[in-house]
């Protein structure tokens, strides 16, 4: 049985989600609910719940006040919000479990069966000032990624890429200071996360931010020189699509 607790500060939105728990998923107890960080400082070191439902911004504070009280995060969080699409990227950005009101059945279930057991992130706090960050800035170079690795969480600028590499099923992130982290996550993955407007797949093999290249090359697609000095070739295919983006 999977002990939770509920914090929100809307009183419908705890209870339509303790209604969903109780009818789709027998696996989870509701313990408690708190509409607050006050309250639900109290309740969690009361409870010691496996799980705690949270919306970003509550009565006092916000998720970064809660959570810093609290540490060491001893319990998985799945953040429950009606921020739009721009805030939905911010979550998976940091890597952090989610579900969008009104919370969606089958939503619900899948996230239910990705909860593991008793664990502590170490990594949580950073993750969420991040995505406070993410959610508030308006201008995308500025933000963070919580790159996941075999060994934990890499936090890096999108500034900072240079290019990302496909190796299999698993990313080479390439950074300005030519260090480079190989993430667990596929480059198709990235293709979709990472924002249009500073980043662009040239090859199936790659990913460029438009704004390290020092030269293009014409060819029968041509290819790029960027800022670590290494060389990318453009996939034929995506050319004019390129050079469209270059030309903006």
């Amino acid at each position: 049985m999977i002990k939770a607790v509920l914090i929100d500060d809307e009183t419908d939105s705890n209870r339509i989600l303790q209604t969903l728990l109780e009818n789709y998923c027998p696996q989870v107890r509701v313990a408690g609910i708190a509409d607050g960080v006050e309250a639900a400082t109290m309740l969690i070191r009361q409870v010691n719940p496996d799980l705690v439902f949270m919306d970003i911004e509550m009565t006092e504070g916000n998720a970064f006040d809660l959570l810093n009280r609290l540490q060491p995060i001893q319990f998985h969080i799945i953040f429950v919000t009606a921020f739009d699409n721009h805030a939905a990227r911010a979550f998976r950005y940091n890597a952090i479990d989610y579900l969008l009101k009104p919370v969606n059945i089958n939503e619900l279930r899948v996230a239910m069966d990705k909860i593991p057991g008793k664990y502590e992130d170490n990594h949580m706090l950073e993750r969420v000032q991040n995505l406070l960050d993410n959610i508030r800035g308006t201008n995308p170079v500025e933000r963070k990624m919580a790159v996941p690795t075999v060994s934990g969480l890499s936090f890096v600028s999108l500034c900072d890429i240079v290019r990302l590499e496909a190796c299999g099923s698993y990313t080479v992130i390439h950074l300005q200071d030519k260090t480079k982290i190989s993430a667990t996550v596929g480059i198709k993955d990235y293709e979709e996360l990472l924002p249009e407007a500073l980043f662009f797949r040239i090859h199936h093999s790659h990913i460029i931010n438009l704004n390290k290249i020092k030269s293009y090359q014409k060819g029968r697609g041509g290819y790029v020189t960027m800022d670590d000095g290494s060389f990318i070739e453009v996939a034929s295919r995506r050319r004019e699509s390129f050079m469209q983006r270059l030309l903006k």
